[in-house]
C-alpha cells in the first residue's frame, strides 16, 4: 500500500493496491485504502472519505478547491 496526500484538504492517506499486496490478493492484508479518486473532465483528484462526505450531491472541480480539514476525522465543504 502507498501513501498521497488528499487533493481536498491535504490529509495524508493511503492507497490500497500496487505491488506492495500483490501476493496476498487483498485478503485480511490490511490494505484497505483511506481515499478514492474521482474523475471529472480536467483531471482525477485523490478524496479523503471525510472530504468524499462533505462533498455536495452533484461535487464539481470547484467544490473540491472549497474543501478544508476541520480534524483528523471530519471535512468541509466552505459555501461560497
Amino acid at each position: 500500500m502507498t501513501s498521497d496526500t488528499c487533493d481536498g484538504c491535504r490529509r495524508r492517506v493511503s492507497v490500497a493496491g500496487g505491488m506492495e499486496n500483490l501476493w496476498t490478493f487483498g485478503d485480511r492484508d490490511g490494505s484497505a485504502g483511506t481515499a478514492m479518486t474521482l474523475e471529472f473532465e480536467k483531471g482525477e483528484y485523490l478524496l479523503c472519505y471525510p472530504c468524499l462526505e462533505a462533498l455536495p450531491e452533484d461535487a464539481t472541480e470547484d467544490d473540491i478547491d472549497r474543501l478544508e480539514a476541520v480534524d483528523k476525522t471530519t471535512s468541509r465543504h466552505l459555501a461560497q
